[in-house]
């Protein structure tokens, strides 16, 4: 077969896609031309040999949400119009190669076999790739010198493709970090939008255009605060202090329980751990309590988890009588006020200057956090209410401390309306929640 020879410009950085490796990893930001490099590689590469190349992403409603445009785009560029057909959904090689596109997402480990005899994989916006959606495509790649191409400006540092390719490669990898300086046909008109943004938009410049990760996701309710924490070193090892007491703050949520352990020293409140889960009773969390040993202050629940039940005792009944020390309600008083949820956003931002989080025990809470975000209106584009998802339940409990804050003393205190029972498998037997 001949070879089709193209007169085409690269990236230094990027000539590697031409050589041979499992996977071929690009990250940057805005302007690095990594999508417009993958695509002339791939188009060359299919023009002089038969392959089948899949173009996929994480979420992909339509062709337009695809890279089908701009691979048509650089088909007329490079002048292979007469060795591509296009049609509205695929892209077919006179030679028999063949492009195709779907997303990840709606995909599950018997649509994906489709795959199996794929040469080349390019995850387009390789960021929002769950890992899930990895775990899947991965093993399904597996003819022999097949590749996996990945393409993506960074979000957080915590995601999946970031930490998989890029904090912890494979041994057979190119990683190329690759922004608008590396590319020499950087044009004019982007210059212009750079450093418009650079004045604009400051807080989303080094992640648009540097290729730098975000300390939250765009849009994140505590995204400055947590961005804050990150520089001031906030956000580090913080050892547990047996001459401070350890109160523990409490979201109940229907499906997931998160439990939050602060001390308090002057006006710092400290975060040493944090733990979450679902499904579980309460006899559960006393026991993982129990093993902790700390010098417990008291445990803070919300105004729920005083509400009695003609079916089931409350939280804070079964709480008690398993032996913690809980913050009893006063009256009609209950000892975390039973506030709107925009109040409490309020009060954790101006607790968030006052916090210091255990790097490693609270790192599900951080990044719940960072993650914590608003419904934005698909017409108008205006922010609504807090997104209820896998992230609202840290952050519930994070408005309930900052709710709380300047009553966890270190005083020895009991309110002495309880009796403890130490052995948590027998004393009271069914009781949960």
């Amino acid at each position: 077969m001949s070879v089709v020879q193209v007169n085409a410009d690269f990236p230094k950085k990027l000539q590697c896609l031409f050589q041979p490796k499992r996977y071929k990893i690009a990250h940057g930001g805005r302007g690095g031309a990594k999508s417009w490099a993958f695509a002339r590689a791939l188009l060359i590469l299919a023009a002089n040999n038969k392959l089948r190349i899949l173009c996929t992403r994480e979420i992909q409603k339509s062709i337009d949400q695809s890279v089908h445009q701009l691979l048509s785009d650089q088909i007329v560029e490079l002048g292979l119009s007469g060795k591509y057909e296009v049609f509205d959904t695929y892209i077919i090689g006179s030679n028999g190669s063949e492009f195709s596109f779907s997303g990840l997402s709606n995909q599950t480990s018997t649509s994906i076999k489709s795959f199996e005899g794929i040469d080349i994989v390019w995850a387009e916006e390789a960021q929002s790739i769950s890992k899930k959606s990895w775990d899947i495509l991965i093993p399904t790649i597996r003819k022999p010198n097949s590749e996996i191409w990945i393409s993506f400006n960074p979000d957080l540092d915590t995601d999946e493709t970031y930490v998989r390719f890029v904090v912890n490669p494979p041994e057979d990898a190119f990683v190329v970090f690759i922004n608008y300086y590396d590319n020499p046909w950087f044009p004019e008109v982007l210059e212009k939008e750079r450093q418009r943004c650079k004045i604009t938009d400051p807080d989303n410049y080094e992640n648009i255009w540097e290729g730098k990760c975000r300390s939250a996701v765009e849009g994140a309710i505590y995204a400055k605060e947590v961005s804050l924490m990150v520089q001031e070193g906030r956000i580090c090892r913080v050892p547990y202090d047996p001459m401070l007491k350890v109160h523990t703050v409490w979201d109940l949520g229907l499906d997931t329980v998160s439990i939050g352990f602060a001390q308090s020293s002057r006006s710092e409140i400290r975060i040493i751990d944090y733990i979450e889960d679902a499904q579980l009773k309460l006899d559960h969390y006393a026991a993982e309590l129990q093993k902790k040993n700390y010098n417990w202050g008291f445990d803070w629940l919300p105004h729920d988890g005083h509400a009695e039940n003609v079916k089931s005792p409350s939280a804070y009944r079964i709480l008690k009588a398993f032996g913690r020390n809980v913050k009893p309600k006063i009256g009609t008083t209950y000892p975390i006020p039973n506030l709107q949820v925009e109040v409490g956003i309020r009060a954790a931002r101006s607790l968030f200057p006052r916090l210091v989080v255990d790097k490693e025990k609270c790192a599900a809470l951080i990044e719940h956090w960072k993650r914590y975000r608003r419904t934005i209106s698909a017409t108008t584009k205006a922010a609504g209410s807090p997104v209820h998802d896998e992230h609202s339940h840290g952050c519930d409990m994070t408005r309930y401390l900052a709710l709380v804050a300047d009553q966890l003393t270190n005083e020895d205190e009991d309110d002495n309306t309880y009796t403890y029972i130490p052995n948590l498998s027998n004393s009271v037997a069914g009781m949960g929640m």
